[in-house]
């Protein structure tokens, strides 16, 4: 929760710059004087996209990651809560917590990984890229498939998310690799009109 909430502080903790924007120029005498375009460009270091400047946000990712990390093969079942009389009975095949840790961040990289996808295509004026966003959303439900089931401790009563997952999976690869020929055919075509 605490993590969380970092992301939705007044102040984002992270630095916001935009893309380099991409635009492309005709010579002047095919264009009308009102529909004239500028070509601007940025000289900014790629690295500094990625800068969090708010110190407490560093030092909160770092020590979950941390934590995560040396909790070991630990399950919920196995740590204190309010002494000793909150304990929880978790089957023999619960996900211990460094595993939910990665489920977890694996989907929120999934989600991150489709909103820069859609980001790009959205500044670079690139729409094909849009369908590459598109083309992750069944793999997404099939993640999401598989946090439920293994919520539920993989009940046998919700064996349908395993072949959900699996047809998810599927499609997901299919339509990732249609967006894909889609792009490459998109700058295909934008390279021999240069």
């Amino acid at each position: 929760m605490a993590i969380a909430t970092l992301f939705f502080l007044p102040n984002s903790p992270f630095s916001h710059k935009p893309i380099k924007a991409i635009s492309f120029s005709t010579p002047k005498s095919q264009i009308h004087e009102p529909f004239q375009t500028q070509v601007q460009t940025r000289t900014e270091n790629p690295a500094s996209y990625v800068t969090i400047h708010n110190p407490k946000a560093v030092v909160a990712l770092f020590g979950a990651g941390l934590t995560l990390s040396l909790i070991g093969p630990a399950s919920a079942a196995e740590l204190p809560l309010l002494g000793s009389t909150l304990q929880f009975v978790e089957p023999a095949n619960a996900l211990s917590l460094p595993t939910w840790a990665i489920h977890v961040s694996s989907v929120v990289e999934w989600i991150t990984a489709m909103a820069l996808v859609w980001q790009y295509g959205e500044q670079s004026g690139y729409e094909s890229w849009k369908g590459l966003a598109w083309g992750m959303v069944p793999l997404l439900g099939g993640a999401f498939c598989a946090c439920t089931w293994h919520f539920f401790y993989n009940s046998e009563s919700l064996e349908v998310l395993v072949a959900l997952q699996a047809a998810l999976t599927v499609i997901g690869n299919a339509t990732m690799c249609i967006a894909a020929f889609r792009i490459y055919k998109a700058s295909e075509e934008s390279s021999k009109n240069l």
